[in-house]
């Protein structure tokens, strides 16, 4: 499956915004650690901004700024969410009500508990009517999510935009699921060339072998987040290099991405 790469939104410690990032994924400025901003999206209404949660306002930031770059308009865009560990946060606010005397649930907790609350805040804001999906695959979430994107913009012809979030659990949850930064990532793809695309992705599963190392000029702290993971994959498109990259997708497979620069 081929499709194009349009535009670009990131979110990471140290890592704000894709502008200032490309140059340290590109290995050409030096990574500075910073906690990663909690940027609240003007594409939000007042009344979504207060009813979301950091989980969907982080979603919806690196998005945003994908679209921006990309040229296009939010309704014209179907979308693919990606998270192995959805909103930790509101997880554990239901948790701790459910074990209290009352086990009374925030009708807000609730709505924002669910898996697809990021899309929903993203279509509420974009008044966007086409496909939405909510993949989630523990620590491949990112790889199943450019795997249901490429299909999409493939078969439905379709431009697609991929965004991939994970937050760290709040404790005790922690214990369970160690993620030690927030992260999310956004990639606009279209099924064809037209309009000058940073980058074709060529993408296919193949049998396993040993995935692409993560970028040495990041924190090996950053690994423990599974959205993360695309930042191999981002580095060389910073780099704007024609290369080969592995990501686990499943025991027998990996996905593979050959990636050249431009149209």
């Amino acid at each position: 499956m081929q499709v194009f790469v349009h535009g670009v939104g990131i979110a990471g410690p140290g890592l704000n915004g894709w502008a200032a990032s490309r140059p340290v994924l590109a290995g050409l400025s030096p990574h500075r650690m910073a906690p990663t901003l909690r940027s609240i999206p003007d594409i939000l209404s007042a009344t979504e901004r207060r009813r979301s949660s950091h989980a969907a306002r982080l979603a919806v930031t690196v998005a945003q700024e994908a679209l921006l770059a990309g040229g296009l308009s939010g309704h014209e865009i179907a979308t693919v969410f990606a998270s192995s560990d959805g909103d930790g946060d509101i997880t554990q606010e239901i948790c701790e009500a459910l074990a209290g005397p009352a086990r009374e649930v925030s009708p807000t907790s609730f709505h924002n508990s669910v898996y697809n609350a990021p899309a929903g805040y993203w279509s509420i804001a974009t008044g966007s009517r086409l496909a939405s999906t909510s993949v989630c695959a523990h620590d491949v979430s990112f790889a199943a999510g450019l795997l249901e994107a490429a299909c999409h913009a493939a078969v439905e012809r379709q431009p697609v935009m991929l965004i991939a979030s994970d937050l760290p659990f709040p404790a005790p949850l922690n214990r369970i699921r160690p993620v030690e930064h927030s992260f999310a990532a956004a990639v606009l793809l279209t099924p064809t060339s037209d309009g000058a695309p940073l980058m074709r992705w060529e993408i296919s599963l193949q049998p396993r072998h040993a995935a692409t190392a993560f970028p040495a000029c990041l924190p090996d702290s950053l690994r423990s987040n599974p959205a993360a993971r695309c930042l191999p994959l981002l580095a060389i498109l910073a780099r704007q290099e024609a290369a080969t990259l592995s990501l686990d997708y499943s025991d027998d497979s990996d996905l593979v991405v050959l990636c050249e620069p431009g149209a």
